[in-house]
């Protein structure tokens, strides 16, 4: 959604396009975890080119519903509006870095109160268009799980007043947009919140928090440029046996280029592509009956010789030995202390 907008305002795409999270397959791959500092940069390089409101207004019209996965549907498939923003604020991590933003709900009487909360500085305009955003957000999700318009009673920004918030009240529903809050909320009448939503079918909620959990489980961080290669890496290995050059068009980077980057990052590609190895094969011996000349093959070793010296190097132990100590009986052994590699298994336990 970023990239859309940054797309939609005339960014250019060199300001933005390297940055860890932003390849393509990255951005179609919902199990990719982009770093906030991605989404912030993106968000900064906006601001250059419009008013932070017009951003937030902006990141509203990608925000279609499903656009954020099963975070959407926890809000819009609940019993009420009000059950599903509390889900949303228990899953706000699968659609957020909860180092820098999060959700609060508090409840008052016959008003609910929600609260994007987020610590940047008020004149700091990224920031601000991603608070202002937010609560289009969940305006935006609520009326979509009550099936009506929603207008909340309050609308709060942290963030200094614009000349101009026109597009702002258009967003929100309601010109009662005041500026310069600790927080970022939006106040709701209770009453609003609590009714049944049309839509809601029973067990549902269940069903999209258990998927949410395992949206979470099966994410892959994407936290600085070593991770980005090494999810590379990783995807390149599954098609067949990766080489530099592969890797590195992936990555839209010369083979140079990619070989500097590993050594500023204190590794080469021989170390990464043993490491890849190293995984591959413990995981074929722990997991499968593979005979030692088949994993060869299928590791990118000429022989079960060279394997078998691989393992010896890495374990201090042979496949065989590895492979039984894995499956019920004890082994000690250690590998090249620069590998940082230590294997201790017993009886039931698996690495």
């Amino acid at each position: 959604m970023n990239v859309n907008a940054a797309r939609q305002l005339g960014v250019p795409a060199h300001g933005y396009a390297r940055l860890l999270g932003a390849a393509p397959e990255h951005l179609d791959d919902e199990l990719c975890r982009t770093p906030a500092a991605t989404a912030i940069r993106i968000a900064e390089l906006s601001t250059v080119q419009t008013p932070w409101t017009d951003l937030a207004v902006v990141l509203a019209q990608q925000s279609s519903i499903g656009a954020l996965g099963v975070w959407d549907y926890l809000i819009t498939s609940a019993p009420t509006p009000l059950e599903g923003i509390r889900d949303a604020f228990a899953y706000f991590v699968v659609v957020a870095d909860s180092a820098t933003d999060s959700i609060r709900i508090t409840e008052h009487g016959d008003q609910v109160t929600i609260s994007h909360v987020n610590q940047a500085d008020l004149t700091y305009e990224a920031a601000c268009a991603i608070r202002a955003y937010a609560l289009g957000l969940y305006i935006r999700r609520l009326g979509e799980a009550a099936q009506r318009q929603l207008v909340p009673q309050q609308v709060t920004l942290a963030a200094k007043a614009p000349r101009r918030h026109d597009n702002l009240a258009r967003l929100y529903g309601s010109r009662n947009v005041g500026f310069e809050a600790p927080d970022s909320s939006i106040t709701f009448l209770a009453r609003d919140l609590a009714a049944p939503a049309p839509h809601a079918q029973p067990g549902l909620s269940a069903v999209l928090r258990r998927h949410a959990e395992q949206t979470l489980a099966a994410a892959v961080p994407l936290h600085n440029w070593l991770d980005l290669f090494r999810t590379a890496l990783a995807s390149a290995h599954d098609e067949a046996t990766p080489t530099l050059a592969t890797v590195a068009r992936r990555m839209a980077l010369s083979t140079r280029t990619l070989q500097r980057r590993l050594d500023e990052h204190g590794t080469t590609w021989s170390h990464e592509i043993e490491a890849i190895r190293r995984a591959h094969i413990t995981t074929l011996l722990h997991k499968t009956d593979l005979g030692i000349d088949a994993i060869a093959a299928r590791s990118g070793y000429a022989d079960a010789r060279a394997l078998r010296r691989a393992v010896h190097r890495w374990y201090g132990t042979t496949p065989a030995a590895l492979r039984s100590a894995d499956r019920g009986g004890e082994a000690h052994v250690q590998g090249d202390p620069a590998d940082g590699v230590r294997l201790r298994l017993h009886p039931g336990q698996h690495r």
